[in-house]
């Protein structure tokens, strides 16, 4: 039991259970980063989850991931971590959060090591939210019970173009809101392209955002932004490195498509940077790489301030509720790739996601998600 606990405290931590899954792609999956030879091609993605349960009964789930390389270095953090949430209460978020960053500071408050303790807290909001019987945005405070989504799997650059014209356009009658495609070929004019065909195939109506994982010079980043220009793109996506704030501001002030970044970002303070430079019209942080909800609802609350646009990287399931939860207009993206884990799925129709009435975030681990499971690790008071 943790001392001085007062009458307020009703519940306690009992236990913990975290497991490693690699979830396999079916097809090898390439964007610039790969063409340029600075990574391989994504044949996997390290799943954490992490399962808490209480002594009056209640359970939460969360999860995070990684995508190349990673998955066992979070997976051997958290298992070090992990004893600390034994006896508290698992409605004190922030105590827990700033206890499990601790646990670990040696190796620093970013990148790894708050990407492994995000499971952990996004298994307590969504315990906080089931024990209270509500959907997460429910809790939170939502703004909307739908958000507009963009579907990004079928716009990798390994695909040649006419799949994704075909795919793009199956998804957009299947309901999605708009289309991403990779960029950032060696061969500019290839992206030009390619984006050229897709938005002719589409049309003007369909929204249309094109991502270039940080592939670009300052340079070539000018160049190709002002080329895009006539497209009529929603955003331009990681045209520089990710912590380029400066250079991603300059872009931001200089044209009118607007600029879209933060998806690698692993902390608070990497975002409040981002933002104190100017450098994003669209921030994009990630819940499972920030450190879980506790830290994402930081970057929610500054961004909102200087009125930027939403739009959450990867991890709908959790990230739904999230833009559900944010003032402006906000956009979630779509990827399929996960499907196979959970046991329910996000309805998607005009062009939006929508939320469920399910209490927390609102799914639960599949059966498939057990067989895939490489490594578990439990501990109980």
């Amino acid at each position: 039991m943790t001392p001085h606990a007062g009458a307020a405290t009703q519940d306690r931590i009992t236990s913990v259970t975290i497991s490693s899954v690699t979830l396999p792609l079916n097809t090898p999956i390439s964007d610039a980063k790969v063409l340029t030879g600075r990574q391989r091609p994504m044949t996997e993605v390290a799943m954490l989850f992490a399962e808490i349960t209480t002594e009056a009964g209640h359970e939460g789930v969360g999860f995070g991931y990684s995508k190349r390389a990673g998955g066992p270095g979070q997976f051997a953090h958290a298992r070090e971590v992990a004893s600390v949430l034994l006896g508290e209460d698992p409605s004190d978020t922030g105590k827990i959060w700033d206890k499990l960053v601790w646990a670990g500071a040696s190796v620093g408050r970013s990148g790894l090591a708050t990407q492994a303790i995000a499971p952990f807290d996004i298994a307590l909001w969504d315990l906080k939210a089931k024990r209270a019987g509500l959907p997460l945005a429910k809790l939170l405070g939502s703004y909307r019970d739908s958000v507009r989504c963009y579907n990004t799997s079928g716009g990798f650059l390994h695909a040649p173009v006419e799949e994704v014209m075909e795919r793009s356009a199956a998804a957009v009658a299947d309901g999605i809101g708009g289309i991403k495609l990779k960029v950032g070929h060696p061969d500019s004019a290839t992206d030009l392209a390619r984006v050229a065909a897709v938005r002719e195939h589409l049309g003007d109506g369909v929204p249309l955002m094109v991502d270039a994982n940080q592939q670009w010079s300052r340079a070539d980043a000018q160049r190709m932004c002002r080329a895009f220009e006539e497209f009529g793109l929603v955003w331009i996506e990681e045209p520089l490195d990710a912590y380029d704030f400066e250079g991603h501001g300059r872009l931001a002030a200089t044209f009118d498509t607007s600029i879209a970044t933060g998806e690698m970002l692993t902390s608070v303070a990497e975002h409040a940077e981002l933002i104190r430079h100017g450098g994003a019209d669209i921030i994009q942080p990630d819940a499972p790489r920030i450190g879980g909800i506790t830290q994402f609802l930081q970057v929610m609350a500054m961004a909102d301030r200087r009125h930027l646009q939403l739009a959450p990287h990867f991890a709908m399931e959790v990230h739904i509720h999230l833009a559900a939860a944010y003032r402006h207009e906000p956009w979630v993206e779509h990827f399929e790739w996960l499907d196979p884990l959970f046991n329910e799925h996000l309805e998607i129709s005009g062009g939006r996601m929508h939320l469920s009435d399910r209490p927390g975030l609102g799914v639960t681990l599949s059966d498939q998600a057990r067989a895939w499971t490489v490594d578990t690790h439990r501990v109980k008071a």
